[in-house]
């Protein structure tokens, strides 16, 4: 779980890979099941783990190895009963134990900086909060929000067993680096 890229694209996927990273989430909020499906092809030859966001039915129909569901997402309970590694996310310690709860695989925490990522996102939990929520769960945790390869390093040390990035995917090669510097 060390560097997580979450990418819209096969090409900007294969290049987090290239850098370092062990998974790669196809994440395109808009789009239909049918449209991810397009998307996400050529994702799961890549050498790394292929998780999809919000959308149980398109990772079931790629055959990714897992599925990411916001705290307010359905379908954790599908996801399980199908072999998909389950990844929810926690803006606190009750969020990421009821992940856990569901079946969680790995808890996405944050975002722990603000981010213009994503605008609608709670407010930021800091590297306490992340630590909280790290304590809080006994499966991974990888931080998420504002991260770039200056402050992963941190995420790390409060607990984090890997970041996931947005923006920064492209820089995958120096936040891998970061990351393994911290462990």
């Amino acid at each position: 779980m060390k560097l997580h890229a979450i990418v819209e694209d096969l090409a900007t996927a294969r290049a987090a890979v290239e850098g370092g990273a062990t998974v790669v989430q196809l994440r395109r909020k808009e789009a239909s099941t049918d449209e991810l499906v397009e998307a996400g092809a050529g994702f799961g030859e890549l050498p790394a783990t292929f998780v999809v966001n919000d959308d149980v039915e398109a990772a079931i129909r790629l055959r990714a190895d897992g599925v990411h569901l916001g705290s307010k997402d359905a379908g954790a309970e599908r996801a399980v009963a199908a072999g998909l590694l389950l990844g929810t996310s926690a803006a606190g310690p009750d969020e990421a134990r009821a992940g856990e709860a569901q079946g969680a695989g790995y808890v996405g925490a944050g975002p722990v900086w603000a981010t213009p990522s994503k605008p609608d996102a709670d407010p930021a939990i800091g590297l306490d909060g992340l630590a909280e929520i790290c304590r809080a769960v006994s499966v991974p945790v990888v931080a998420i929000g504002g991260i770039d390869a200056s402050n992963a390093a941190d995420c790390i040390r409060a607990g984090a067993a890997g970041v996931a990035v947005i923006r920064a995917a492209a820089d995958a090669k120096r936040l891998r680096a970061a990351i393994d510097a911290a462990l």
